[in-house]
């Protein structure tokens, strides 16, 4: 019987006994030596050996499994990705070397309990989306073998959907985290830049790599960033971020939505239908859309292999390729060779063009939380590629490759499957694009759009068990402050500029606990109320609850006047939050009007 190992299954089988993770390793190895005998789908270009997995799950005897987030969790690493006494090899044989270190990012992971597995196949230097550039075979599609894995991070991609991983680590520079997420029903995160430190990794453009993952969850995608983020000293590009911000995955949110004339399919029939319905859904899910000029965006994605990043790939092996250019794969070779006739002045050209674009795409972000556009435009069988594997690979990048210049984070989100024509059966999927700092809520909005689309994980038979459940907020800090009004701060009263004008958004309304009374205070404009925390005959209070920043609260509450101010608020539902409350003194003279329920019931009562 096959492995359930999405997170779930598997720490709760640890936690009640029934699994070790020795006995883990020991059935997928025979697991992964069965579906390689199968059918070769070329994923692995080093598997680690039963002892070797032996090795690091006995390192978690004796630990408490209730405490480490990824214990006994296997996991894949691109082979473009350090793991300590494993060659490195970027899908280029001559270019092997050994670490003696593993990448920050997989020591962090290993310490957090995760075991790794082996090393994955990827178009080489990871240069492609398509995962056919490898010495090491081309890597077939998890769900049907005479198509595309997507790349370049591909044979991470089919590792997890196979069930051979729980998650695995890709790398993301013109979207090779995500493509193969869409073509292989899984989530795909590309974490802002410098989230996930790049010590250890073979780079392709430094300036806009990261380390992505696949899982089977946002939910797990959220798992893994948390205990792989942050910086390291040895990773110039490696950076705190602020605080997120508002979660707008968790309640009401705009989406940017491209014009229907910037969409493109390339052919593919049922491309805009699949990109209707999962705009539908979000739709379902509280989105409001909001039509944005997709253009500035396109060009900046041009600038990526028509401007000097290719010169930074060459860059990046440039002694190699020089002394070696026959050890190249034709197709990675003469795409990495035209950096090297890029010039100094078309270098500085490109940087004055792409600011000026950045720009120009920036003002699309005033009025939207994300941004909603297919993962890609459609999906080509390995034959195909091949025979033309410039022009198609191109294609697959057509709403990817803008989101590295532009310093982007990213979700792919499976939306469905193709019903009919050549890709029957295959998945879709839209990517939700965000500002930088922003992955936990496109994580939070992507598995509210997850577990709204499919039933199915991957390419296992397995029910996605957490398919639906939110990612946990508390590794990544917000830097909001909620704040609970009841007066002439409400919606469309006198006071509310004081929130709007600090970016305050309203969350909730609600009601408190039956714990309050509540009084109209003598004195006035703006009149005002008074909450006041009673022991007896006391009632329940309309209030809204608004989320602004925490920098913005100091001011906010040294503009509030006596005998006002804030404390902690008990809502109906046993929460508490920071709110409106009354010194008992003032409403000495003040008129109870706690049975009215509200200020507006108030406000609206005749004269």
């Amino acid at each position: 019987m096959r492995l359930d190992l999405s997170f779930g299954a598997l720490r709760a089988r640890y936690l009640d006994g029934t699994l070790t993770p020795v006995q883990l390793v020991t059935q997928l190895h025979a697991q992964i030596e069965a579906e390689e005998a199968a059918l070769p789908r070329h994923v692995w270009i080093h598997r680690l050996s039963l002892a070797e997995l032996t090795a690091h799950a006995r390192a978690l005897e004796g630990r408490d499994a209730a405490t480490l987030p990824l214990y006994g969790i296997p996991f894949a690493i691109k082979d473009n990705i350090d793991l300590a006494g494993v060659p490195t090899t970027a899908a280029c044989p001559d270019y092997a070397y050994t670490p003696e270190r593993s990448a920050t990012v997989v020591q962090r992971l290993i310490d957090a309990g995760a075991i790794p597995v082996g090393k994955t196949n990827l178009d080489q230097f990871a240069t492609g989306l398509v995962g056919v550039r490898s010495p090491y075979g081309a890597c077939r599609n998890a769900i049907d073998p005479e198509f595309v894995s997507g790349g370049s991070s591909s044979g991470s991609a089919v590792a997890v959907a196979l069930g051979l991983a729980s998650f695995s680590l890709g790398t993301d520079t013109a979207g090779s985290g995500r493509v193969p997420a869409m073509f292989n029903n899984l989530i795909g995160l590309k974490p802002s830049l410098g989230r996930l430190p790049s010590t250890g990794v073979v780079p392709a453009c430094r300036t806009l790599d990261t380390v992505s993952v696949f899982a089977l969850t946002a939910a797990d995608a959220a798992v893994v960033l948390a205990a792989a983020q942050g910086p390291d000293p040895q990773d110039a590009y490696s950076r705190s971020l602020p605080p997120h911000g508002r979660n707008f995955g968790a309640g009401a949110f705009r989406f940017g939505l491209p014009r229907g004339h910037d969409l493109a399919f390339y052919g593919n029939a049922q491309g805009l239908a699949h990109f209707s319905q999962a705009v539908g859904l979000l739709i379902a899910l509280g989105g409001v859309p909001v039509e944005i000029d997709l253009t500035p965006f396109r060009s900046v994605a041009t600038l990526l292999y028509e401007g000097p990043w290719v010169a930074e790939r060459y860059a990046a092996i440039r002694e190699f390729i020089e002394t070696q250019p026959e050890s190249l794969h034709p197709v990675t070779r003469a795409i990495t060779e035209a950096g090297g006739r890029i010039s100094a002045a078309d270098t500085f050209a490109a940087l004055y063009r792409l600011k000026a674009l950045e720009q120009t795409a920036r003002a699309a972000w005033g009025d939207i939380d994300c941004l909603v556009v297919p993962t890609a435009p459609t999906i080509h069988t390995i034959a195909a590629v091949e025979a033309d594997p410039i022009a198609l690979n191109s294609q697959l990048g057509h709403y990817t490759n803008f989101v590295n210049l532009l310093d982007l984070s990213a979700v792919a989100v499976p939306v469905g499957f193709a019903v009919d024509g050549p890709a029957r059966g295959l998945p879709h999927g839209v990517t939700l694009i965000g500002r930088c700092g922003q992955d936990l809520p496109l994580l939070t909005l992507a598995a509210r759009l997850h577990a709204g689309s499919v039933s199915t994980v991957g390419a296992t038979p397995h029910a996605p068990h957490l398919l639906g459940v939110l990612p946990d907020t508390t590794p990544f800090p917000s830097g909001q402050v909620q704040v609970a009004v009841c007066g002439a701060h409400l919606s469309g009263l006198p006071l509310n500029w004081q929130l709007t004008q600090r970016g305050a958004t309203l969350v909730r309304t609600v009601r408190s606990a039956p714990l309050y009374k509540f009084y109209a205070l003598p004195g006035g404009p703006p009149f005002r109320p008074g909450m006041v925390r009673v022991t007896e005959g006391g009632g329940a209070i309309e209030l809204e609850v608004w989320e602004l920043p925490a920098r913005e609260f100091g001011s906010f509450v040294a503009g509030i006047p006596a005998p006002l101010g804030i404390g902690t608020v008990l809502l109906e539902d046993g929460t508490s939050v920071q709110g409106f409350v009354c010194e008992s003194h003032a409403v000495a003279d003040a008129r109870d009007i706690t049975a009215l329920g509200g200020w507006r019931a108030h406000l609206n009562m005749p004269d």
